[in-house]
Order: structure tokens, then sequence, then C-alpha cells
């Protein structure tokens, strides 16, 4: 029996999706993650499901995993010691970047010191001109001089980065080869390779980070599929991709900077097909686990993309989902500073030893700590019975808190929930309006461990529509990477004037990054079904400094309608600014193609609505809006379609709990989401 399996580690659980090909049913499955041993939760998890459901390795036909093995090295700096390799007069780039003080609200804020050090980073003579044709030759002498000086201080790997490679990168194809064969084994990466983007620091840092991480990736992706091997799962493991899709892990090894924001990226996937699927137009995706809570702006059933998205203390440019970090997790600390102020995060317990309540040694209270205290979780085992709750453990480091407050340990847990909405509600009003939305049109789709625990609270500040929780949130991040596409983008800068000549250029420039993305599907990857092609162009008015991503139609990019492409261009400012210029010039800076091959989705059929009011297995105190309340307590596998209820409630199901607050109501749509709506204040 053919079984379909994605998998999502994160800070305290590593989250498993399941599905069966044949009778098209979805089941799922929690382990606790090993940040001490990644890879190992994996094996677990499948010895899990073996015992569970009767699921044999071989039985598995296709498996794919979103990791932070990658920006986890880079939040630790415990990637590999590189030098740089650029043009000379330009070795201060990774130092001046762009100009950006920290922290604009802070003056005295610094710039996070460079991956690479102003002492490993060696000036290469020789220049290219802006279209790629060479004003002086490379230095031989230079950069072998360089290699020596490289090796001799330590370097484990080195990054060429030289002026102008993203038009011609024959110079540093030539450095390139003179490394290997002057220090054949040194690992050697070039950004004309990793993502030929315009803008010298933008592509460097790019191609620094995707080198930075290589070594440990790759040891982990070839540690997972010898483990995978050894137990019998057939076929390559696939891996989630930042831009929403996803590749084989051995292409992973090699292209590390494309998977690194892999395990965001998979809920946002997983959110975007639920919206689509309940027919949600405007949709804010809350994911919630052990160490954050992130968000993404879902508008039609797709998820918004962008570049620049922060990778510790570093941005990246290349295309991502866009995604946000806005908050702190349930396993996030609460601690009293040196003013006997509360306040929480961004330490977090994580798995190990995790909060309080887990019962696996955590001596401080966190996020999860204070709804345990409050009544509000603890009535059912949490991650699939791998938690039993211990309440009196919550109390009692709640209770430590709350002593030194000089408050009750119901006040102190409640007020650790309000410091940790207060955050999001900031960052959220910021993405608000950074995006230029209305919150007041958009649901909030809340998963992961701790989101459908906190949704309510963060909704109900922010004055949102509504809150939808799916059937199975504590896991629909591996669902995200369970049927997220086969996906990969392709890039070509062009740098060209709107006009009929470039028309011909951008139709030759695409004609060729097609036959590219189509090597890489069916050869690369294996892949032999249908495909879809999405075009588009980065373009901007002359004079302006940065560039606007504008969607075309295959016939612009065929070179058959420039003026369509330039109106599409028009229409795009309008909507992003408020105005446009149709009587100035247009520049092409670069053209991008985006392949995707279609993956197996599982169907969430419409089911009858039932209309009835739901019927709670009891009744529990829970202290909410500062006081004890008798609280209906519901089993999610008790509320079917058509159910209704009003708060407060608490719902309990194997992987997560959903809190709603007094005022609310909740109903259960046709595809058993739980629809939960503000019901005016009491």
């Amino acid at each position: 029996m053919p079984y379909r399996i994605g998998v999502d580690i994160g800070g305290s659980f590593t989250d498993f999706a399941i599905f069966d090909e044949q009778t098209n049913t979805l089941r799922s499955l929690k382990t606790f993650s090993r940040p001490d041993k990644p890879g190992a939760e994996v094996m677990t998890g499948i010895g899990l499901a073996g015992e569970r459901y009767g699921i044999k390795p071989e039985d598995i036909s296709y498996f794919t995993h979103g990791t932070t093995v990658g920006i986890n090295t880079v939040i630790q700096r415990k990637g590999l010691s590189l030098a740089l390799f650029a043009t000379e007069g330009f070795v201060d780039v990774l130092e001046i970047g762009r100009i950006k003080i920290a922290d604009m609200y802070n003056l005295l804020s610094r710039r996070p010191a460079p991956l690479i050090g102003r002492d490993m980073v060696f000036g290469i003579p020789g220049r290219l001109d802006a279209v790629g044709e060479e004003i002086e030759p490379i230095n031989e002498q230079a950069v072998s001089d360089a290699i020596k000086r490289a090796v001799a201080a330590g370097a484990e790997g080195i990054v060429i980065s030289l002026l102008h490679s993203y038009r011609n990168p024959a110079h540093e194809q030539r450095v390139k080869a003179m490394v290997e064969a002057q220090a054949p084994g040194l690992p050697v990466f070039c950004s004309s390779e990793t993502w030929p983007i315009i803008r010298e620091y933008e592509r460097t840092i790019t191609t620094i980070i995707g080198a930075y991480v290589q070594p440990r990736v790759a040891e982990y992706l070839g540690s997972l599929q010898r483990a995978l091997a050894e137990v019998g799962v057939a076929g390559e493991p696939r891996l989630t991709k930042s831009n929403g899709g996803v590749m084989t892990a051995e292409q992973g090894k090699s292209e590390c900077v494309q998977m690194i924001l892999s395990g965001t990226a998979s809920g946002v996937i997983g959110a975007s097909y639920v919206a689509k699927v309940a027919g949600i137009e405007k949709c804010m995706s809350l994911d919630i686990g052990g160490t954050s809570a992130d968000v993404a702006i879902i508008i039609d059933g797709e998820p918004q993309y962008g570049v620049g998205e922060l990778i510790g203390e570093f941005q990246i440019f290349i295309p991502s989902v866009s995604v946000s970090s806005i908050g702190e997790g349930g396993g996030s600390i609460a601690w009293v500073d040196g003013q006997n102020v509360l306040r929480v995060g961004p330490e977090s317990a994580g798995s190990s030893p995790g909060p309080a309540c887990y019962g696996r040694g955590g001596t401080r209270a966190t996020i999860t700590d204070a709804f345990v205290a409050l009544g509000a979780i603890g009535h059912a085992d949490l991650g699939y019975n791998a938690v039993k709750v211990d309440r009196e453990a919550s109390r009692r480091v709640v209770g430590e808190l709350a002593e030194k407050l000089g408050h009750t340990i119901e006040q102190t847990a409640e007020a650790i929930i309000d410091i940790a909405v207060s955050g999001m509600y900031t960052d959220v009003s910021a993405l608000v309006s950074r995006y230029g939305i209305d919150p007041r049109d958009f649901s909030v789709l809340a998963f992961g461990g701790a989101g459908p625990m906190m949704a309510c609270f963060l909704a109900n500040e922010m004055r949102m529509k509504e809150v939808v929780v799916p059937p199975t949130p504590g896991v629909l991040s591996a669902l995200g990477g369970l049927i997220a596409d086969v996906k990969n983008d392709f890039l070509s800068t062009v740098y060209v004037e709107a006009s009929d000549q470039a028309a011909i250029v951008i139709a030759d420039e695409f004609k060729a990054l097609k036959e590219r993305a189509l090597a890489w599907l069916r050869e690369g990857q294996g892949y032999d079904g249908e495909y879809d092609l999405i075009y588009s162009a980065e373009m901007r008015y002359r004079g302006q400094s940065f560039e606007i991503d504008t969607r075309i139609s295959p016939e612009a990019a065929a070179g058959h309608d420039m003026a369509g492409m330039v109106d599409s261009f028009h229409k795009e400012h309008e909507r992003i600014y408020g105005h446009s210029d149709r009587d100035a010039a247009v520049q092409i800076i670069s053209i991008r193609l985006v392949i995707s091959g279609k993956t197996r989705k599982p169907e969430f059929p419409k089911l009858p609505l039932k209309v009835a009011q739901a019927v709670p297995q009891g009744t529990v105190q829970v202290w909410m809006k500062g006081a004890m309340r008798d609280t209906a307590l519901f089993n999610r596998t008790d509320l079917h379609p058509g159910h209704y209820l009003n708060g407060p409630a608490i719902i309990g199901q194997e992987d997560c709990t959903t809190v709603v607050p007094p005022g609310c109501a909740l109903k259960v749509d046709e595809f058993g989401n739980l629809r939960i709506s503000s019901g005016g204040q009491e």
C-alpha cells in the first residue's frame, strides 16, 4: 500500500503528515525533535508510523522533508570558515553592505559582524564593464597568491564574487578553475552560479550564506539518505525549498541556498492549500511552534513571494515565500528583568528540556506553561500522547515569577500571554502597513502546535474577520511539504530598455531559460508529468533604484507583445504605489522563469452541514479575562460540519489545543475547519 510522507522538524516537535494514495486519507503524528542529533527524530517517526498505522518503510513511495539545519547554522555561526575573492578595489563589500543602520529606532545599534572577516577577503585584479566586456584581464599571479594566502589562513572554502559576473561569468570561471587546480578538494562557490542577480552586495551575501551552510547541510542530507535507505525507504528523498517547491536531497547538497528557508515555506504552502479549498480569499497564516511565531499573507489561495528574507541577522536574495517572524512560540521563556518587569522570550525551552509541564526537566515558565496554569491546557495529553501534562509543575514555575512580581499565579500567567500577544500585535501592524491591507477583511489561519491556542487573542486585538483552524493544525507544515510542487526558478539579467529590439533579446533569453528549466525538471528531478511555466520580469522606470517583479504573458515572453509587457508594469506600479507614469521610459533589468511540476494532492471533499449546537464532554474551570470561568470542554473528533458553539470553550485534539475566549462564536464548516468569529465584548 503506497504512502506519501511529509516531515517538518520544529523547535519542540517533529511533525509527520502521512497520505494514503489508495484511500486518499490523511494521517499524522508527532515526535520530539532532537537538536542534539538532527535527523534522529525522522527515523523515530517512521518507526512510530509502523507501530500505530502498520506502515512499513518499503510502503513509503514518496518522502519529503523540511529542515532548519541551514538557518540554524547561520544563527549559531557554526558554518564553514570561508575566504572571499572580490574584485580589487571592492574588498569592503561586506562591511559597506547597503549602509543601513541595524535598528532604525536605535542610533547606537550595530550591524552584525560579517560571516567572512576582512582579513579573509582578497582583492583580485581584473575588470569587466557593466555590459560584461573585459576592460582588464584577470591577473593570474595575483589569483595564485590569493589562493595560497587563503589556504594558509585556514580557509575551508572560497567564495568568488567579482564585479558584473551576472552579465559575464568568464572571470569567475577562470578563478574557479585555478582554485580547483591549485587547491584540489577545496570547496569553491561562484556568485554567477549561485544566483546571478545584479547588485554586488546582494549577489555576494547570497552566495556566502549558501557556501557557509553547505558542509553541515550536505552532511545532514547524506546521513538522512543513508538512514532511509538502510530501513528500506525506496526512492530519493526530497526537500522543501524556500520558494515553496521541492527538489531532490542530492540537489540540496550542492544548492543549499535554495532550501535554507524550507521549514517556514512549508507551513505557508499548507496554509495556502487549505485557504484555497475552503474558499478564503484573504488570509493571514499564523504558524506558532515551540520557538517562534511566523505570519504570511495569502491572497486567493496563493502565498506572496519576495526577496530579501532574513536568515538570522542577514538577508538572502533568492525568491522565497514571504514569511515574517512576529514573536515567540509556545516554548518561549518568561522572565523578570533587573527592573522587575515581566518579559517573554526570545530564549526558548525547545524540546529538551521543554516547558515545565512536559516533565522533561524544564524549570522555567513558558507561554505553554502559562496556558496550563490558567487551566486552558492539560485536559488531554499533547503531541499524540508524547507528553502527559503536569499542571502543578506549570503552576510552580509561574508561581516563582508571580512571587517576584507580587501577583497571583493566574494574574501572572495571563500577563505572560498578554505580553506575547502584544509583541505579535506590534509586528503584525507593521506587516499590515507594509502590504497596505485592512486586517478586518482577513481571516487568520492558525496552525502549529501553539497557533490555535493563541490565535483568537491576536485576532481580537487586530479586529480581524475570523480565526480558521484546519482539521490537523499541528502538522500543517508537514502537509505543506507533502503537497508542494517540484519547482525551480531560473533567472537572467538583461538590463535593456523596453523596445522592439529588447523584445528579441528577451525572447532569446526566455527560450534559453525554458530549455534549462525542462532539463532540470526531466533529468535532474526525474519528473515526467505535466508542468506549468510562469514568466515574469523585474522592471522599473528609468532613474529608479529598484525594480518591481511583474508577471508577464507567454506572448510577451516570446517577444510578441512588448506593449502588453510594459502595460503590465504600469498597472503593477499603480497597484503598489497608487500611481504610474505611462510616458516614462521603462527598463527591464532581469527576467525570471518558474517551472512547476504538479504533485498529487489529498482531496478534502465537502461534507454535508448538519446544523446543531455542539454538546461538550464536560466543563472545566479556566481563568480568562481576569476571572475564573466555567468553560465548555470539547474533543475535536466530536465536532462535525454544522456544529456551533459559543466561548469560552476549550477544544482538544491529538496535535494541539484550540482556545475560544469569551465573546467568540465557533462553527464547523463543510471541510471540517473551525471558523471562530468575534461575538462582541462581554
